[in-house]
């Protein structure tokens, strides 16, 4: 990969269909970082049907351990992601207002601060690819790509996510939208 405009950091990778079967069928990924070495990103459409205290022994405020924890991708089940985004977040790592964090310490610390438009996500496992497979599975049209946005990240239904996003796309995409989830029922 030559040019620094192709990696799909910011970005998210919808299902195109050719997934069935796999742990990614109709799954919406947020790319986190792409670069030479690889990527890293993080299921948003997932969840694990537990909250964060149910599954996170640590010391967490209260007010995290009600949060549902989503099922971040196949990669390291055991380890913990979170995103966060907050009004004007100057560090921002994923895309502007977007942060990708690993830490118990700063996920507490995020927790017990003040502040009623802050947003939190977390995550046990994530979605990698060594150098160059992720553009192998976009050479092949395994993934589509779309803008990723604060509402798209945690405001949109995660059930609803994939289809919604592909509904946004318009065209072919409605149709794909509408596609069950076991093709043998179509």
């Amino acid at each position: 990969m030559a040019e620094k405009d192709t990696y799909l950091k910011g970005q998210l990778l919808l299902d195109s269909g050719q997934l069935s079967g796999s742990f990614f069928q109709h799954t919406v990924v947020l790319i986190c970082q792409h670069d030479a070495e690889g990527a890293f990103g993080l299921v948003l459409n997932r969840t694990t049907g537990k909250n964060v205290g149910e599954m996170i022994v640590a010391d967490l405020p209260e007010a995290l351990k009600d949060c549902p924890l989503y099922d971040g991708g196949p990669v390291q089940k055991s380890a913990l992601s979170f995103l966060h985004s907050d009004a004007l977040l100057l560090d921002a790592n994923v895309m502007p207002n977007l942060s990708l964090g690993h830490s118990i310490d700063e996920l507490v610390e995020l927790g017990e601060s003040i502040s009623p438009i802050r947003k939190i996500k977390m995550f046990a496992g994530y979605a990698g690819w060594s150098p160059g497979q992720l553009e192998n599975e976009m050479k092949q049209k395994a993934w589509l790509t779309h803008p990723a946005s604060l509402e798209l990240v945690f405001d949109v239904a995660s059930e609803q996510l994939w289809r919604d996003i592909l509904r946004r796309k318009g065209g072919k995409y409605r149709l794909l939208a509408q596609s069950p989830e076991d093709l043998s029922f179509n």
